[in-house]
């Protein structure tokens, strides 16, 4: 494993350690998702400009196109939590209550 494949790795597990450890807020949840996507489209950025192939082109593109749309609706979730419960703590939320 070279040293770039070990911090895309590292990275990518800090983010899985901060999002499974530290839940007690929704914004920290969705900022430990967003930086694990931004370690997958960097190291899957890096692994098309090694294979030197246009067939994988596309493929962190649209991995962002997905890491976008998934920050515009944890953005909405936390805007429209923060407005009924009145806080983004998790363990405010209940689905028994909904």
């Amino acid at each position: 494993m070279t040293p770039l494949h070990f911090t895309f790795s590292t990275a990518f597990l800090l983010g899985l350690a901060g999002l499974t450890f530290h839940r007690a807020h929704l914004l920290s949840a969705l900022l430990c998702l967003e930086g694990m996507m931004l370690s997958l489209f960097l190291a899957l950025s890096i692994w098309t400009l090694e294979l030197n192939s246009m067939n994988f082109s596309p493929a962190p593109i649209l991995l962002l196109a997905f890491s976008a749309c998934e920050a515009s609706a944890g953005l909405a979730l936390l805007v429209a939590t923060a407005r009924t419960h009145g806080t983004d703590h998790l363990k405010s939320l209940n689905l028994l209550k909904c």
